[in-house]
């Protein structure tokens, strides 16, 4: 197993600064997720993890060495890109024996390694195959494979589902983290899906305009938000966000509605520039009352086991299945105790109590 350290890492493209002073700590045998919209830097980051792109300032640490300077190709990681790259005039036994071959190793011991990932991939019944004409759901499992069956201890993947279905792509969350449990890997997976990064990840580092916003475990992120943007980014659907001001005990919103507020939440939102804030909950915390927003509900949204409010202002709200609701009739919310954040409306960092 190898740890990673980005120390103070800036990423230059001529006039434009794609990476901004980032400093990420990787643990050993850690799956971590880079998750952010395109453009965030993501993308960037696992490139210079993988040597495919130097630092224009900072150093890339494996362990206690450092590579900064050190090629790809003697780094040591394996790699999985988006768009799978597999030899398609091989068989699917030659692709997966590809790497292990051309690192010298016997030929006993690539057949019992490719027999191996074969089976833990589910491709024993297609293993002499030929490459080409098979399905793109089947090509990516394959290119995992054939990074995953040389073990690297530096295990890099750059949006690898994002080609395939989604039933697929949810067993391949399943199969993805039981293989890094297995070879205890650290593993670096670059998204922009926040499904696959809270179901597979350790933690979670979030990216956008190419600055680290928030590093911790999935229910950290979700629940703790550092600021605006990782409350808005998390969360399907997305928090909900309210500007105001601090009024006495409560908040006064912008919109029109006014939410009490109990003594440490006074605390805290009296800990911002002007006392203007914005109110933030998320939409599974919402409960019906007398008090609080009211809105008129602009769409019902029924999925399976819950349905989702939509109402003017933008404001959501998720309800058992069976809520008696209707659209265009109004409907007042509230947050459950305890369940708001605040935050500075200037800055947009969370204000903690």
């Amino acid at each position: 197993m190898t740890s990673i350290h980005l120390s103070q890492i800036v990423k230059r493209f001529g006039d434009f600064t794609a990476l901004q002073e980032m400093d990420l700590r990787i643990h050993d045998g850690e799956f971590i997720a880079l998750l952010g919209p395109s453009g965030c830097g993501k993308s960037t980051t696992m490139n210079i993890i993988a040597g495919m792109e130097d630092p224009s300032e900072g150093r890339v640490m494996f362990g206690d060495r450092d590579v900064t300077a050190l090629p790809m190709q003697k780094r040591g990681v394996g790699f999985v890109f988006q768009n799978y790259a597999i030899f398609t005039h091989m068989t699917v036994r030659e692709n997966l024996a590809y790497g292990p071959r051309m690192h010298g190793a016997p030929r006993a011991e690539i057949e019992r390694r490719v027999v191996e990932m074969a089976d833990f991939l589910d491709l024993g019944a297609i293993l002499d195959r030929p490459s080409a004409g098979l399905s793109v759901n089947i090509l990516q499992r394959l290119a995992i494979g054939r990074s995953a069956i040389m073990e690297p201890a530096i295990f890099l993947l750059d949006e690898p589902l994002s080609n395939v279905d989604a039933a697929f792509r949810a067993v391949m969350r399943r199969e993805l983290k039981s293989l890094q449990q297995r070879f205890e890997q650290t593993m670096v997976y670059v998204t922009h899906d926040q499904l696959e990064a809270m179901t597979m990840a350790d933690r979670i580092a979030v990216m956008d305009h190419g600055v680290l916003q928030q590093v911790g475990t999935p229910l950290e992120v979700y629940n703790a938000p550092a600021n605006l943007f990782v409350a808005q980014f998390l969360g399907a659907p997305g928090m909900n966000l309210l500007p105001g001001m601090l009024d006495g005990d409560g908040i006064v919103l912008e919109g029109g509605g006014r939410i009490a507020l109990d003594d440490r939440e006074v605390r805290t939102a009296r800990r911002a520039t002007g006392r203007d804030v914005v109110y933030g909950f998320r939409p599974e915390e919402a409960r019906m009352g007398e008090d609080g927003v009211t809105r008129p509900v602009s769409f019902v949204e029924r999925i399976g086991a819950r349905t989702i409010l939509h109402m003017e202002g933008g404001i959501k709200a998720v309800f058992e299945n069976d809520v008696a609701v209707a659209e265009g009739r109004p409907v007042t919310l509230s947050p459950n105790p305890g369940a708001a954040r605040i935050f500075d409306a200037g800055t947009g960092a969370r204000l903690e109590g």
